[in-house]
């Protein structure tokens, strides 16, 4: 059974966001998504100071079946990747929600967090 935090923000495309302390949004894939690829093998991460938008490409997770692509769930700047997931990449599987996390931004507007899927839409969209 798939974990999905009550907590959390979420997206169709299975990225999760959560505010920090600081007022940054730490973004990952979801429980659903890295079970559905198996275990990674590569994580590719965005540069630094990069500015995306909402629905922008902003990674690339790959495993032993498939690379899939991960959207920025809000317009923001990178200013953190996790970079343990260079040389443990199964931490996404291990823990996708906390040592697995992706990248942090600094929203462009917070605003976009309220349009995000909660917990239960986002249940509903996987099936649960």
């Amino acid at each position: 059974m798939e974990h999905i935090p009550a907590e959390l923000k979420y997206t169709e495309s299975h990225e999760w966001c959560r505010e920090n302390d600081e007022g940054h949004i730490v973004v990952g894939i979801s429980d659903h998504a890295q079970q559905l690829l198996g275990d990674l093998v590569f994580v590719e991460l965005p540069e630094l100071n990069q500015e995306f938008k909402a629905g922008d490409e902003i990674a690339v997770v790959e495993s032993v079946k498939a690379a899939s692509d991960v959207y920025c769930p809000i317009t923001g700047e990178v200013i953190e990747i996790n970079e343990k997931l260079a040389r443990n990449p199964e931490l996404v599987n291990e823990d996708c929600y906390s040592e697995g996390w992706l990248f942090k931004l600094i929203p462009a507007d917070r605003h976009e967090l309220e349009e995000l899927l909660d917990a239960d839409a986002y249940t509903d969209i996987v099936g649960e």
